[in-house]
């Protein structure tokens, strides 16, 4: 359901597309998944439809991709969703949707990599590609692109609820990864463009290695550690390295530390999402739980 309370159904998707896009509308028309901010639903082999149906801000995110991302995509060595069409606010359905390319592969976290170095290199690879500088009028990440130091007090409301629930093993250590993390320089180059939400959710999976990227709803410009701190959250032990080798320009040691801290970040939000599901309260997502905890367990290691 929306918040609309209009009833998501391939019938919908059905009198939408004959509507606005006819041409389209004669293809098969079945349920892809059920995101955080949006449903997708596969429009016959090679296409999908997706129709915000949880936050409201997913409408903004929506004109946001369709925007940007058709210029980006053509230099990504991955698949991506790339817009192909956008739907107008109707009185069926009064808010904005769009037709992509559907891009195939299993979420990173219901089929997690398991071929660290292949998958370690096709990040590196993908990374390099995106992390370009972006222009002038490029959006902004809001919060996601503040600096650590201005997130310190959420860092210690989530640090503080994650002890008293006995979610995480050593808060101490935590700590010091965050600590370290803030201290380092600041970013000092070009604002470049970043997904911006690179959690296993939003990476798709093949015969165990990176297939595919989806919903570039967050994509913005800034520090590129943003992104580099998902090395922690989607590979395997041991792959970390092997990902920082091969993007290119190696980063530097602050640019590290900083990744780090923004994955603390990442790896908070999955755990309290993950641990939601568990318990049942509303908004939960099971699935988001381990690769979150396994993050928090490789930074800590990695401090050490």
């Amino acid at each position: 359901m929306t918040h609309n309370e209009i009833e998501m159904t391939a019938e919908l998707v059905r009198e939408l597309l004959r509507d606005q896009h006819p041409d389209l509308a004669d293809h098969p028309v079945r349920l892809g998944a059920r995101g955080w901010d949006n449903q997708l639903w596969r429009l016959g082999d090679d296409l999908a439809v997706r129709l915000p149906w949880a936050t409201e801000s997913a409408d903004a995110l929506l004109h946001k991709e369709y925007s940007w991302l058709p210029t980006l995509a053509p230099r990504l060595p991955l698949p991506v969703p790339v817009p192909q069409r956008f739907g107008e606010p109707s009185e069926r359905f009064p808010r904005p949707w769009i037709v992509t390319t559907w891009v195939p592969g299993e979420p990173a976290d219901r089929a997690p990599v398991t071929r660290a170095t292949e998958a370690a290199t096709t990040l590196a690879a993908f990374l390099t590609a995106l992390h370009r500088p972006a222009p002038e009028h490029a959006p902004t990440g809001r919060d996601r692109g503040a600096p650590l130091g201005d997130r310190s007090g959420l860092f210690a409301e989530q640090l503080a609820s994650a002890t008293a629930l006995g979610l995480i093993p050593d808060p101490d250590a935590v700590r010091a990864v965050w600590d370290d993390a803030v201290a380092a320089p600041a970013w000092t180059g070009p604002a470049m463009w970043l997904h911006g939400d690179l959690h296993p959710a939003n990476v798709l999976t093949a015969n165990g290695t990176i297939c595919g990227v989806i919903d570039f709803g967050d994509l913005f410009a800034g520090d590129p550690a943003f992104d580099l701190a998902a090395a922690w959250i989607l590979l395997p032990d041991g792959a970390t390295d092997r990902f920082h080798d091969a993007y290119r320009p190696t980063p530097d040691a602050a640019t590290l530390r900083r990744a780090r801290g923004y994955a603390v970040l990442r790896a908070f939000a999955g755990i309290f999402i993950g641990d939601a599901g568990v318990h049942g309260r509303a908004g939960g997502k099971p699935t988001w739980g381990p690769p979150a905890h396994a993050a928090l367990r490789r930074l800590i290691a990695t401090q050490r």
